[in-house]
Order: structure tokens, then C-alpha cells, then sequence
């Protein structure tokens, strides 16, 4: 077996490449045919845990995709798949689309960055010191041949590849170094797409200029352009289409409508505040998650905004907080840089302030650390920190990361000890999801013996709450994500991620030219 690849670019990042390439892994799944997804180098903080493989099958997991499931039953935290790895959510995502399970092949290579000018490097699946303090175009020369290796196995494996390029693939100044666009493109021999997004203008500009930029043994693998979020008469885009054509050869193959609500989770950046809330249900629960620099796993909030009376909004200051019922601390690539971030815009004051008052207050992996009392760092790997001391806990980040998919339930007597929380509605639902932190968290011992006692809320330090039962802190990374916390929390379900993907592709097959899809693997 031997797939034919179809490659997604783009002209900047944004266009649309990740959600593109998510609709034509499910669209040619439901062909019949073995489909996987591939992205050489993707730069996000946004990860899912898979399978570590040593020469071995990837890992799936999530019972509403049909994937494998740990045993279900009374006692501790069940850590399945404890050697875990991390691929890019995007990937992950996609190889749920293209209804097989995710592997480390998919994405190779995962950048993740703590600062402006560093990112953490992660070669299948694991976490390489050596390369993330490797210059990067040296980097490139040492992954390419692992890169190459993990496509020509997928290649092998399947009868469709769907690639999916980074940024844009006519950056002159990096060509030489390219390891992800048309490096891949030529090694693959893919049918390309190129995608522009004319929300923001210029896109013919764009699609000419790049395809102009690339050499021409590039230019040929170009198959279509598509125009991306696209508002208005689509009859008012002629003659540009047919004029750009007549310049590349390349015909225009669809012009995709702008579509806010898709389902499918956001790759980097907050949600579009235009999609904060479920249209038309009467509001119920307002759900302020704090945006800090560094924030990491954001996509796991994306079933809230389609929770019928669930208002979801992104802050960044205390006036933005004002009025919210529960207040969120999402996961942070670099949590005692985002907690001084957080501090001075004064949201430190203005959640301390809402727990005082009986508020909501729910940390996610670093935002639990954060709740803490302090974080302590002896290896250089995050830095030291006071934290907002609304658990008594303290973090210390040791040289190893947790990467594993978890399943646990939460104790009984949050239903005792915090009736007038919304985490009382968890008490002893169990909830599957997947850890990824270097910090360790216990009970700050000083203050236990003095009496105050942070309440496990989990078994094994995975959850944390205090006294009051207001403010939860855990490890657990996809609580909105699992079917069982939904519906304790909110009495009702959303739609599946499978629903989801069948409707990335009906969208497709609606928007392309007929035949196009088919044609670029013929």
C-alpha cells in the first residue's frame, strides 16, 4: 500500500489550514478509505496525550469516538497508557476525524513556547533537551530524517495522507531550512491546496505572491486555491478568480463561506467573542476563563460554548471579570510567568475577591498551581512563585513530566461539604482525561498542622478543594470534554465530536467544485 497525499497550505497562519484539513480526513474516511493526518512541525501549547510508541501502535482514547477505554470502576485514579506522549490537539483531532487512533507519526515534531524567543521541543512525543537547546536552523538538519521516517510510514499504512503545512510556505528567508511546507510537499509528492483567508483582504494578493515565491518544481504541485471565510455574493468575486487562473494555471476550486460556529476546537489563540454564547438559550451561567501570555490547553473549553445558557468570555482584566458566576484558571505553559502577568493587571486581587464571596473558582493543571500557596523550582524548569494562597498546597516542578491519560472519580462528599457549589454536582462522577505537568502538588505541611487542610477531591492529588467547596483545583485536563461531567454540571449534553467531524465534511462536499476532492487522489 502506498497513500496519495493531499496537502493543505496556507498563505498565512490562520487561513484555515487546521480545520480544512480536519474536514477532508473525515470527508475521505467516509469514502471508504484508510486516512491519516500529518503535520511535520507544529508550534502550539495546545497538546493531547497519546500512546508512547516504540515501535509499536498509537493510543487512542475518548469512548464517544469510538476508541479504546480503561476499565471503569470503584477506587483510585486508573493512569492507562502511563507512558504517554504529545502530539499537537490539531493532529489529534484529525486522526479522530479520519476515525483512527492518534499516533507521536502524526506529529513528529511539537514545539511548545514559554517565551517570546523559547519553545520547548518535543520529538515524538517526548520532551528532547538537546534539541530544544539546539540553534533552530540546526534543528531542522537533525529532525528532517525523523520527520521523513514518520511520514513514509504512515504513507505505507494508508490509502490518504492529509497533510497540513505551517504558516506560510513562500517565507524566502527560511525556505532553505523548510521542514514542514514544501520540503514535505516534494518528499510526499502531494496535491496541494493552497487557502487564504479574504476575511482579512488581499487574498488574491496572497495566493499570487505566494505561489509566485516558490521555485517551480514547487509551484506544480499546486492543485487549487481555496478562499476561506468569505462574507457576501460570492458572484461579485468574478473576474478575480478566473484572472488569477489565467496568471498560474491554478483554478480557484472553492470559496468557503464564513462559518463561526463549526464545533471543531480553536488550534491557538481565544475563541472569537462572537461565538461566547449559545444563540437564543436564556443565560443561566457566566464562565470567565483568565487569558493569561502563556496560556496552554484552551482548546479543552470549546464544549462550553455549546452548552445552551452557558456564556463563555476570555479575560484579561478585573473589570472583564465582573458579573462572572465561576472563574477559570486554565493551564499555562509557564505558570509563575502568567501569575505575574496576572498580578499585575490585578486579577489576583479580583479573584481572591470572588472566592471570598462564595464565587466559583476552578484551576486546570497550572491554574491549580497557581491557587496554591507557593511554587517552588529547583531544577529550572518553571521558576519560583508565591501563589494566590486560596488552597493551602505547594508545587514543586521536578525534572520529569507527567504525560498520561487518567481516569478517577470524584469523592462523594463534595455533595456534603459544598452544597451551594457547582462542584457539589461532580460528587462521585468519574471523569476520563489526560495529564501533562513537570509540578507536583501536595498539602502545604505547616499549615495542615496548624489546621488548615486542603480536602482531596480526587484520589492521588489529582483534585483539590477547599473547605468551602467553592474553589477546585486538578490536574485533569479535559473535565468539559468528558459526557458524565457535562451533564452533572449542566443537565445536558453536547454535540459529539463525531457529529462535529461529519459536519466539517458535508460543509466541504457542499463548498468545492464538484469533483475536486475526489480528483486529488485519483
Amino acid at each position: 500500500m502506498s497513500a496519495v497525499c493531499v496537502m493543505v497550505l496556507g498563505t498565512t497562519s490562520g487561513a484555515g489550514k487546521s480545520w480544512l484539513t480536519t474536514a477532508l480526513c473525515r470527508w475521505y474516511a467516509r469514502q471508504g478509505l484508510r486516512v491519516a493526518p500529518f503535520k511535520a512541525q507544529n508550534m502550539s501549547n495546545n497538546a493531547r496525550v497519546v500512546a508512547f510508541e516504540d515501535g509499536g501502535e498509537g493510543f487512542a482514547a475518548g469512548p464517544s469516538q469510538g476508541e479504546a477505554q480503561p476499565p471503569r470502576g470503584a477506587g483510585s485514579a486508573t493512569q492507562w497508557a502511563n507512558v504517554g506522549a504529545e502530539i499537537g490537539s490539531a493532529q489529534y483531532f484529525q486522526a479522530l476525524a479520519a476515525r483512527v487512533p492518534p499516533t507521536v507519526r502524526m506529529n513528529p515534531l511539537l514545539l511548545k513556547p514559554e517565551r517570546d524567543t523559547h519553545s520547548q521541543v518535543v520529538l515524538l512525543g517526548r520532551v528532547s533537551a538537546e534539541l530544544t537547546g539546539m540553534a533552530w536552523r540546526e534543528r531542522s538538519a537533525q529532525v528532517w530524517p525523523t520527520i521523513a521516517a514518520s511520514l513514509d510510514a504512515l504513507i505505507a499504512e494508508h490509502d490518504v495522507v492529509v497533510i497540513e503545512g505551517a504558516g506560510s510556505p513562500a517565507e524566502i528567508n527560511l525556505h532553505a531550512s523548510d521542514i514542514v511546507n514544501m520540503r514535505v510537499a516534494l518528499h510526499a509528492r502531494a496535491r496541494c491546496l493552497l487557502v487564504s483567508d479574504i476575511d482579512r483582504g488581499g487574498a488574491f494578493a496572497h495566493l499570487y505572491g505566494t505561489w509566485a515565491l516558490l521555485p517551480q518544481e514547487e509551484r506544480a504541485l499546486i492543485r487549487g486555491f481555496v478562499l476561506n471565510k468569505f462574507r457576501g455574493d460570492a458572484a461579485l468575486l468574478a473576474p478575480a478568480p478566473q484572472m488569477l487562473q489565467d496568471l498560474t494555471g491554478v483554478p480557484t476550486v472553492a470559496t468557503l463561506p464564513m462559518w463561526w460556529q463549526h464545533g471543531l476546537p480553536e488550534e491557538d489563540g481565544v475563541f472569537d467573542d462572537r461565538t461566547a454564547g449559545h444563540g437564543g438559550a436564556a443565560l443561566h451561567t457566566s464562565v470567565a476563563v483568565v487569558a493569561y501570555p502563556r496560556i496552554s490547553n484552551l482548546d479543552e473549553f470549546q464544549p462550553l460554548k455549546n452548552v445552551p445558557g452557558v456564556a463563555l468570555k476570555w479575560v484579561r482584566s478585573p473589570a472583564e471579570l465582573a458579573g462572572a458566576d465561576w472563574v477559570v484558571l486554565p493551564g499555562s505553559k509557564h505558570t509563575s510567568g502568567d501569575l505575574a502577568w496576572l498580578r499585575a493587571q490585578g486579577l489576583d486581587r479580583a479573584i481572591c475577591a470572588h472566592a471570598a464571596r462564595g464565587g466559583a473558582v476552578l484551576g486546570v493543571c497550572g491554574g491549580l498551581q497557581m491557587l496554591g500557596e507557593a511554587m517552588i523550582d529547583t531544577h529550572g524548569i518553571d521558576g519560583n512563585a508565591p501563589g494566590l494562597g486560596l488552597l493551602p498546597l505547594v508545587t514543586q516542578f521536578e525534572r520529569e513530566k507527567t504525560v498520561r491519560r487518567t481516569e478517577a472519580r470524584f469523592e462523594v462528599d463534595l455533595a456534603q461539604m459544598a452544597p451551594g457549589s457547582p462542584w457539589a454536582r461532580l460528587a462521585g462522577v468519574r471523569v476520563a482525561g489526560y495529564e501533562i505537568h513537570h509540578g507536583q502538588t501536595q498539602q502545604h505541611a505547616a499549615m495542615a498542622r496548624a489546621g488548615d487542610v486542603a480536602v482531596a477531591a480526587m484520589p492521588d492529588g489529582l483534585a483539590w478543594r477547599n473547605a468551602a467547596g467553592n474553589v477546585l483545583g486538578l490536574y485533569l485536563h479535559g473535565l468539559f470534554e468528558d459526557p458524565a461531567a457535562l451533564q452533572a454540571l449542566f443537565g445536558r449534553q453536547v454535540p459529539t465530536l463525531d457529529a462535529v467531524f461529519d459536519g466539517l465534511a458535508d460543509y466541504v462536499e457542499r463548498h468545492f467544485a464538484p469533483g475536486v476532492l475526489q480528483a486529488l487522489i485519483a
